[in-house]
């Protein structure tokens, strides 16, 4: 009998004959390190609600929803009628405009730290202009990241990632950006009390409130509300960063689910209704830095420079707009949320049943798989078997189920139909791995 991943092969030509002519052109044939897929990723040709079909006339119940930035699915009808009418009256008018301005009131009513906000076109560019004010605001150099916790490619919060933590997250970074991050062990409020009272250069301290890799490993009860204490007695600015909980646990987000309200957030992802687009939203004394002043010598030292050619694009705002319009009452939020516990305890109970070390875990409306069994509360995370997600999510993919090698998202448009054959996929695809001897 054929392995799983010589019917992924046969089965599927044309995707891996699109691979094989973008490795010609791009850079290992992928253009986001997580869709890097062995043997080949699928190419997709369209998507509407939860399913999207690829090359080889293949159908998926879709759990990627665009990285999580999808909460409503693909091509809602509200969205797609916004973008349609926006690109009509032009796609980037290189000036202000009145969506920029309605965008971020919409932000700034939900969010609660949302005094003043300011857009970039990703999350990356997010975290890095966030710790940008928070080293202007405060004067001090240094931040704390939790090991564990992702803010994004750039080089000052490229240390830490991933096990083996001492290893950055990628080539190329400078030894002295390294040095600017303090490492601190997640959930563990004594070893960042030591380094926030043993030095007095901290500006800041980033991290995914609802836990790092997406909440993979979630934060701790009580967790937030000490830090929260902790940064203030200290003076250090405290960065939530939710690019992937901003509007996902609830319309304020993860600071409104826990109630903590920190200095600076983060955004992306659902903040663009699934366009490029981020922001960065916070206390007006720091956000407030971006502003011009009538003192040029201030402007010259002390404000924070921020530019971006596709900032508040208008195509993004209206996205963005119609989304937070949509999900504004949390009525949403509380289906989803409950019915997404039922989806992952289901899918915890396929791999109990068939006896493998597998499970699922996670808040709100996302998910987690943890192959090697589940992860510590307290870290450290495991170091990924990638060969196993390989053949796990090329098994999936034949049973008709898309999810990323680590996480999936189920949005507000996944029925009961849909979980269901999801359900049933996952047990299909752990018994082909049984078959050929992976567990």
């Amino acid at each position: 009998m054929a392995s799983v991943i010589e019917r992924y092969q046969a089965s599927r030509a044309r995707s891996w004959a699109l691979w094989e002519r973008a490795c010609r052109v791009i850079p290992g044939g992928i253009t986001h390190d997580i869709r890097h897929l062995t043997p080949f990723p699928p190419y997709v040709t369209h998507a509407r609600g939860t399913r999207k079909w690829d090359v080889d006339g293949h159908e998926y119940i879709d759990y990627w929803m665009g990285h999580g930035a999808l909460l409503l699915g693909h091509a809602h009808p509200a969205v797609v009628r916004a973008v349609q009418d926006q690109v009509a009256r032009g796609t980037h008018y290189g000036a202000c405009h009145e969506l920029e301005v309605a965008w971020a009131e919409w932000i700034q009513r939900l969010v609660p730290s949302a005094e003043l906000v300011r857009f970039t076109m990703s999350g990356t560019e997010a975290t890095h202009l966030a710790i940008r004010l928070a080293r202007a605001f405060t004067g001090r150099p240094r931040v704390v990241k939790f090991t564990g916790h992702f803010h994004g490619w750039h080089d000052g919060v490229a240390a830490g990632v991933q096990p083996p933590y001492e290893i950055p997250l990628s080539a190329g970074i400078p030894g002295a950006a390294l040095e600017e991050v303090l490492l601190c062990p997640p959930n563990d409020l004594g070893a960042l009390e030591r380094l926030l009272r043993g030095r007095d250069d901290i500006g800041a301290v980033i991290l995914e409130p609802a836990g790092g890799q997406a909440g993979e490993i979630p934060t701790a009860p009580g967790f937030l509300k000490e830090l929260r204490q902790l940064t203030q007695e200290r003076g250090a600015v405290l960065i939530f960063d939710e690019v992937i909980s901003g509007f996902r646990y609830a319309p304020g987000g993860a600071q409104a689910h826990f109630g903590v309200t920190p200095d600076l957030t983060t955004l992306a992802k659902i903040v663009a209704g699934g366009l490029p687009g981020g922001a960065v939203c916070g206390r007006r004394e720091i956000v407030g830095l971006l502003a011009f002043g009538a003192d040029p010598a201030w402007n010259r030292t002390r404000r924070v420079a921020h530019a971006g050619t596709f900032n508040a694009n208008p195509l993004s705002a209206a996205a963005g707009i119609a989304t937070l319009e949509l999900i504004a009452d949390g009525r949403l939020h509380a289906e989803l949320n409950a019915r997404s516990e039922e989806f992952r305890a289901a899918l915890a109970a396929v791999f109990r049943k068939a006896g493998v070390p597998g499970t699922v875990h996670g808040e709100a409306s996302i998910f987690h798989l943890a192959l090697e069994g589940p992860p510590s509360a307290s870290g450290p995370m495991r170091a990924k078997t990638l060969g196993l997600y390989h053949r796990f999510r090329c098994a999936l993919l034949l049973e008709g189920v898309d999810v990323s090698l680590y996480h999936g998202w189920i949005s507000a448009v996944h029925g009961a139909e849909d979980l269901e054959r999801t359900v049933q996929a996952f047990a299909r695809a752990v018994a082909a791995l049984q078959d050929e001897g992976v567990w």
